[in-house]
């Protein structure tokens, strides 16, 4: 299938009903880090985008990963990553760019960076704290370079100052508040 080629999927993913549903979705994810939710479809990044991405929004795409009709149908204003207040990014790559954090006046202008991976539920162990989880939870991701962490960690040590991330494979999404903390699990333990 050619990157432009529209699908049923596709479009269904610009329809309120399946919009307002991920958007239900996105927000259990934010309240509960670490739990994996499953969209309708295979499309999840589209589907994530059509529902949070908007002409009253900033958006940056610096590794070319939205395809052009994606791009046309957000209607959105791209920009440079450092002043976007969403972005496409490859998690299986080291981070080359710097958010925005946001300000202490508004610190909801800190970036929500959405991290494609290969895989949720497979792959490095992390252990996650913070709100939203009973003592800790266990997460696995494939695909994700472990350089996100210690930026994302970096990012958010300005608390509230900082960004969110929300991990998207094929067809699944899970988020990291900026207040939920991730350490890897080796075989020797925590690292």
């Amino acid at each position: 299938m050619m990157m432009n080629e529209v699908t049923g999927q596709d479009l269904q993913a610009w329809g309120p009903q399946r919009q307002q549903a991920v958007f239900r979705q996105l927000m259990r994810a934010f309240s509960f880090p670490g739990r994996i939710e499953t969209l309708a479809g295979e499309a999840a990044l589209t589907q994530t985008l059509a529902t949070l991405v908007d002409s009253e929004v900033t958006l940056a795409d610096p590794q070319q990963l939205i395809d052009t009709l994606t791009r046309q149908r957000l209607q959105t204003r791209m920009t440079g990553a450092e002043r976007a207040q969403f972005i496409v990014a490859d998690g299986g790559q080291p981070p080359a760019f710097e958010p925005s954090l946001g300000t202490l006046e508004s610190p909801e202008q800190g970036a929500t960076i959405l991290l494609q991976v290969a895989k949720l539920g497979e792959g490095s162990a992390w252990q996650l704290t913070g709100p939203g989880i009973a003592a800790s939870q266990s997460l696995a991701i494939a695909g994700l370079d472990t350089a996100w962490i210690e930026r994302r960690r970096c990012w958010n040590e300005g608390f509230p100052l900082g960004v969110d991330l929300i991990l998207i494979d094929r067809s699944r999404v899970l988020a990291l508040p900026r207040t939920t903390s991730a350490t890897r699990i080796t075989a020797q333990g925590e690292q």
